[in-house]
């Protein structure tokens, strides 16, 4: 048998924009935005003893302090914005994420290659409502796709989809099967 490896034209490859992307929770952006705030506090509290601990000039003292602050400030907006981009999406053969604002990236994950799904959420998420679930494939240390901002119920409904695809108990889903189209 001859090996067989024929060029595919580029012009006929399916656009992923035409992929219907799911955006995550509305809750998603107000939780980054605290999140990276309360991340940050302990920052602006060792700028605030910097100078009396170093024995840096007091005057040094408002000059650190104003740029933990503009810090502060700058990057839960930031948080926020990157938050509203974030987008999911379940196809029959894969699983795709998208996230970031100045750097996007474009995550897709083919169920073949999934090992195992699990669901997380630390206290501010489960305050906000919130679940990250994260899929693992074979020889990863760490999770290979993580989506953050699922609300609780989508989270396990998807990870039982995901669960079963992987073990081949589902037949590929049809429209809405998981929730994504119906706004469920």
């Amino acid at each position: 048998m001859a090996l067989s490896n024929a060029p595919v034209d580029p012009q006929r490859l399916p656009a992923l924009e035409a992929q219907s992307l799911q955006p995550v929770s509305p809750r998603f952006a107000p939780y980054q935005l605290i999140s990276r705030f309360l991340s940050l506090l302990p920052l602006a509290f060792l700028a605030w003893l910097l100078p009396v601990m170093t024995g840096m000039p007091l005057a040094m003292r408002p000059v650190l302090l104003a740029g933990v602050g503009l810090l502060l400030v700058v990057s839960p907006v930031l948080a926020w914005l990157e938050a509203r981009r974030r987008a999911w999406a379940v196809r029959e053969q894969d699983v795709t994420y998208q996230s970031g604002l100045l750097v996007q990236r474009t995550t897709v994950l083919p169920f073949v290659r999934i090992q195992h799904v699990e669901t997380a959420s630390n206290p501010v998420e489960r305050a906000f409502g919130l679940v990250r679930l994260t899929c693992f494939t074979a020889g990863g240390a760490g999770g290979d796709l993580v989506i953050q901002g699922l609300e609780r119920d989508r989270a396990e409904r998807l990870r039982q989809y995901l669960l079963d695809r992987i073990q081949g108990a589902a037949a590929p889903p049809a429209n809405g099967e998981t929730g994504e189209a119906d706004g469920r």
